[in-house]
């Protein structure tokens, strides 16, 4: 009797202990939005407390609506998917803001589905643009020798869409020499999803 006692009583507390952990992840889950595409959607929770500079200079464009009517303008099978920095309609560069730090020594890998700014060879150029990683990538992380890419976000949502994105047909398109999708991949618009959205729009 007291041997079952104690048994539940271990059974109760791991399950207190489980549920805490369960809250606690909750209650620490990032922002999300939901970029739409004219070949689905796909979801991304953001990481603010590993990467403050890059989560705020995304989500800066996300509210002033620059990712609306953007391109998915690169795809590398097996890689990643990389937009929002062309218009759809001429394929220009859109106008952005100040680059942002380079983030990318916060401890996040770029795995498969996880969210990083695009940037040139210059390691404090990110703007806009993002990628997703098609798998994981371990020469996109730093090392002591160089900087890497920095990791924001986590595709949440709809990883399949990103697939369907990520085996697209692709060649030369415009002022895209190769890599383009031959059908353009449009991003409609992204938006903050839940609480965070309300948020956002109160203050």
């Amino acid at each position: 009797m007291r041997r079952t006692t104690r048994c539940t009583l271990w059974v109760r507390m791991v399950a207190v202990v489980l549920a805490a952990g369960i809250v606690h992840d909750i209650a620490a889950a990032g922002p999300r939005v939901r970029v739409s595409t004219n070949m689905g959607d796909f979801v991304i929770e953001l990481f603010p407390d590993r990467a403050p500079l890059t989560v705020e200079n995304f989500l800066r464009y996300v509210r002033e609506g620059f990712y609306t009517n953007t391109l998915i303008h690169r795809v590398v099978p097996g890689f990643v998917i990389q937009g929002g920095g062309h218009s759809a309609d001429d394929y220009s560069l859109k106008p952005t803001h100040a680059a942002v730090a380079n983030e990318s020594g916060n401890g996040l890998p770029n795995k498969r589905g996880a969210v990083g700014l695009a940037r040139t060879s210059a390691p404090h150029s990110g703007t806009s643009q993002f990628y997703v990683n098609l798998a994981d990538n371990p020469d996109l992380d730093p090392l002591p020798t160089r900087w890497g890419y920095a990791v924001f976000g986590q595709v949440v949502e709809g990883m399949e869409v990103v697939e369907r994105i990520g085996v697209t047909p692709t060649g030369r398109v415009g002022p895209f020499e190769s890599e383009a999708p031959l059908k353009p991949v449009v991003i409609h618009k992204i938006e903050l999803l839940g609480d965070t959205a309300s948020a956002t729009s109160s203050n």
